[in-house]
Order: structure tokens, then sequence, then C-alpha cells
């Protein structure tokens, strides 16, 4: 592939766009603390998903999925976050797309499992510096900007809609019935947060839907589950349980389709 076919993929929009917010980021926060977990966490990716790749004997070596789920990774924790739990999580992350898997295909968003896992085990704090969590308000056109671009290159806009929407009117109305504080929700780094993971996270193509139908649901039940969380619980695992749970749905949504491949076999094998 060349470097141009590469940079139209939907892959390289992602990386691109990533970088970019990455350069931005580090700009503004005037430290290298970041761009050094994310080297760390990079490099860490790519050797794990190599390896493994190497390992079940696949031909097709090209770890740029793993590249984005470095960056992302440490985008989200702390810039103050120790080298070795950058390089666990990183870890924890690509290996979970070759052991957690069904009919040979990924359950979860690796990045989203690794910091679910370093949160349970580590306590990790999660600035989302990468997504300006500390910035002021403006510099969020950028990430509406570079967000714009990945959705519509991987073509989840209906996706990204239904999430958003149904994620921010069921805060409002917790926040009006008083259930829980939603109050947060609608300020930095939280905003930021919620911005940056319906454009980088929830729209995984490996781990959600492609049709238009499937998308609304799956982002409406990420959403749902989200913030009920959020509501009853708080803490800062609601959008990542959140995607598991729809992760899982696409995956029983999958099901049928895999029944039905399974019957048209047989019936051609009793011809």
């Amino acid at each position: 592939m060349t470097i141009k076919k590469w940079m139209k993929s939907p892959k390289g929009y992602v990386i691109l766009s990533l970088i970019s917010l990455l350069l931005i980021a580090t700009i503004d926060y005037q430290t290298s603390n970041g761009t050094i977990n994310c080297l760390i966490a990079v490099f860490v990716a790519t050797i794990t998903d190599i390896l493994c790749m190497l390992i079940l004997k696949r031909k097709n070596i090209k770890p740029y999925g793993a590249v984005i789920t470095g960056i992302i990774v440490a985008m989200i924790l702390s810039t103050s976050t120790s080298w070795y739990v950058i390089v666990f999580t990183t870890i924890i992350s690509i290996l979970s797309k070759y052991l957690i898997v069904f009919k040979k295909k990924q359950l979860f968003n690796p990045a989203v499992f690794g910091l679910l896992i370093s949160i349970i085990l580590f306590h990790t704090e999660q600035s989302w510096w990468g997504a300006f969590g500390d910035l002021q308000g403006w510099t969020n056109i950028f990430l509406l900007i570079a967000g714009y671009v990945v959705v519509s290159r991987v073509n989840k806009f209906p996706m990204v809609f239904s999430f958003l929407g149904t994620y921010f009117i069921l805060l409002l109305l917790t926040e009006f019935f008083n259930i829980g504080d939603a109050s947060d929700a609608f300020r930095s780094p939280f905003i930021n947060a919620s911005l940056f993971f319906a454009f980088f996270m929830l729209t995984d193509p490996p781990t959600s839907p492609a049709k238009d139908k499937q998308q609304v649901i799956f982002g409406f039940i990420c959403a749902l589950i989200g913030v009920t969380i959020y509501s009853l619980f708080g803490g800062l695992t609601y959008l990542f349980t959140g995607l598991m749970v729809g992760n899982l749905f696409n995956l029983l949504k999958s099901k049928p389709s895999i029944q039905k491949v399974k019957q048209r076999n047989q019936s051609f094998h009793n011809v």
C-alpha cells in the first residue's frame, strides 16, 4: 500500500487525526510528558501486536490498529501516569484482541478493555488530556473537526448522533429529576471525554455495527448503560462499561448472520 492510499484509508485518517490532536495538546500543555507516554504506548502496542500476529502466523502484518490503540491509551491516561502502568495497559489492550474473541472476531474495543482493567488494578487517573480536557473550551473546535473527519470516513454518523443525542438527553433528565449529579458531565473534562469517546472509540469498525439501523441501536445502548452507571455510581468507568455492553450486543446481533452462513453452507453440501 502506498503512502497516498494509506492516508486515504480509514485507519490512516484516524492515525493522522489523533496525531494532529496530540500535537495541539502537547503545545498547549507545554509539557512533553504526554508525548513521551504516547511514544511508549505506541512502541509497546506495535511490538505486542506484531508478536501476536507472528505467533498466529498471520501473513498480513500491519499493526496500524495497534498504533491507534497506543495513542488513545496515552491520550486518555494522565500525563503523570507511571511508565510501567502505560506499558501494562497497552499490552492488556492489544492482547484482548487475540484472547477475548468469538468466532475469531474480537469482542471488545482494545483501548477500552485495557483502560478498564487499568482502573480496576491501578486506580489510574484519566485526564483525557489528548481531548483537551484541561484546556480552554474553544479548543474543542479542533476536536470536533478531527472527529468529523474520522466519523465521515468510517461512515458512523448514525451511531455518533444516536449516542450523543441519547447521552445528553438522559443526562438532562437525570438532572431534572435529581437522579445523581449530572452537572459535571456538561463541563470539562467530562464533555471532552464524551466527544473523544464518541468519535474515536465508539466508532471502532471491528467492534461496532456497519448497518445504519444497528448503529442507532448500538449508540442508544452504549449511552443508556453509560448514563445509568454514571447516575448511580459515578466514577470513571461509565463510558467504557457502556461500550463493552454495546460490543456484546453487537456480537449477539451478528449471531443470526453466522447461523445463516452455516445453514447456507450445509444446504450447499447437501445438494
